[in-house]
């Protein structure tokens, strides 16, 4: 059975996206999205796969909740199996295991800390186990603390924004690359926060920053054995990173900043990382697509 979840067509559904959000805050990160209201919609039930990613074997990192739950489900939509590194969230990597099973689909799920190389390793490992292979690999995991002034970001906050959202893109990579094969693919979340800069955001931005610089040079590294490397640029995303940073007051006007007036749904950006997991993106790499409600930014 599919868990309880709130589905809706698409039309009623983007009728139903919220403009504005509750208050509210969880005190750990990177959150819990069954914690959430309202929960983050994943899921575009109108959105009927066609065999893009059929076979394929996807490692999604942070796939538990947020975006990674949104790419895990259009992923298994298109024939993909996947496996799930998450740091602690059990009950939400749950959740999406029961959904890519819905649609039909396998889902290991592996806790650990993706800041350990050993682990890193580990989900590797462990996928080929269960797999056999490995196709896609996706970097999604992250962190930020927001800062009204550097002189404020410690030396501890410094040392984990970075161990977190870069430094697992090389592990993950160096313990990957291996097993990939031409036409393989490596997909990073990168953010709007690398071209447009975010003031409360000084070191989450610069590592999104040099996510941006690690695809494109990996990219050309890559290139030679078939794989393409590519990411994606979020703007403001309803996730749990957003209620797990940010003071509940912030919260209620979260993404009326944008052209759109609104943040977006996790839903918003699956099927981008689907063009770049499959075969329909076959000349396009060390390239950042943005979806970010219309935000211009200077690529």
């Amino acid at each position: 059975m599919i868990p309880m979840y709130p589905y809706y067509s698409y039309e009623t559904r983007c009728r139903q996206v919220p403009i504005t959000f509750p208050p509210q805050h969880q005190d750990v990160q990177p959150g819990l999205e069954y914690l959430m209201n309202p929960a983050p919609i994943s899921d575009n039930p109108k959105y009927k796969g066609s065999g893009k990613l059929e076979g394929k074997i996807a490692i999604i990192t942070g796939g538990d909740s947020g975006i990674g739950r949104a790419i895990s489900i259009g992923f298994a939509k298109e024939g993909a199996d996947i496996a799930i590194a998450y740091l602690y969230e059990r009950e939400d990597a749950e959740v999406t295991k029961q959904m890519v099973e819905y649609y039909g689909r396998r889902c290991l799920l592996i806790e650990g800390d993706l800041r350990k190389p050993v682990f890193c390793q580990q989900v590797v490992r462990e996928t080929l186990e269960v797999y056999g292979k490995l196709d896609v690999l996706i970097l999604n995991q992250a962190v930020q603390f927001p800062q009204e002034s550097i002189l404020d970001i410690s030396e501890e906050q410094l040392e984990d924004t970075y161990r977190t959202n870069i430094f697992p893109h090389f592990y993950m990579t160096k313990a990957g690359f291996p097993y990939l094969k031409p036409g393989s693919s490596i997909i990073s979340t990168a953010s709007v926060t690398a071209y447009a800069g975010a003031p409360l955001l000084v070191d989450y931005s610069s590592t999104k920053g040099a996510i941006v610089s690690f695809t494109r040079s990996l990219a050309l590294q890559l290139v030679g054995h078939g794989i393409r490397v590519n990411a994606v640029a979020p703007g403001p995303i309803w996730t749990p990173l957003i209620v797990s940073s940010y003071p509940a007051d912030y919260v209620k006007t979260f993404g009326l900043e944008t052209p759109m007036k609104r943040a977006g749904q996790p839903f918003e950006l699956a099927p981008t990382y689907i063009y770049l997991a499959s075969d329909d993106s076959s000349f396009v790499t060390g390239q950042v697509l943005h979806v970010n409600g219309g935000i211009i930014t200077e690529t």
